[in-house]
């Protein structure tokens, strides 16, 4: 039973090496403004395995941020030191610009907010199929 397991496991270490890097030069682009107190677009869907660059522009005359942890923590994320809280959320200042770049990993429906602004009805949800 030992040996199966620790075959079983080299076998998924073997795939994962073997797995195809990721061309993050095709991934698509999905632009989400935040303003007082809206996000827009606030229902997101993603295809799973598919490279996108969440581009998330502040229009807005406060910080914002895209709080969405358990989707950030189902996905492949490029460039995770953008992300704050413990790569939970990504913030952008007033008239600031982000990019980040991830592969949903796993189909589902997440919920994202402004973490300072739920209260106001700064929310979404994601869709990952």
């Amino acid at each position: 039973m030992l040996l199966g397991l620790a075959l079983a496991s080299a076998m998924a270490l073997a795939g994962a090496a073997n797995a195809p890097p990721i061309d993050w030069s095709t991934a698509q682009t999905v632009t989400v403004v935040a303003v007082e107190y809206d996000f827009v677009p606030n229902h997101l869907s993603f295809r799973h395995g598919v490279a996108y660059r969440l581009r998330l522009e502040n229009h807005g005359a406060e910080m914002h941020e895209f709080t969405a942890p358990k989707f950030f923590r189902s996905a492949r994320i490029r460039d995770p030191d953008k992300l704050a809280r413990d790569g939970t959320d990504l913030v952008v200042q007033p008239h600031e610009t982000k990019d980040l770049y991830f592969v949903p990993e796993r189909p589902g429906h997440y919920d994202f907010i402004c973490a300072d602004h739920d209260w106001a009805g700064m929310t979404g949800d994601i869709t990952v199929d």
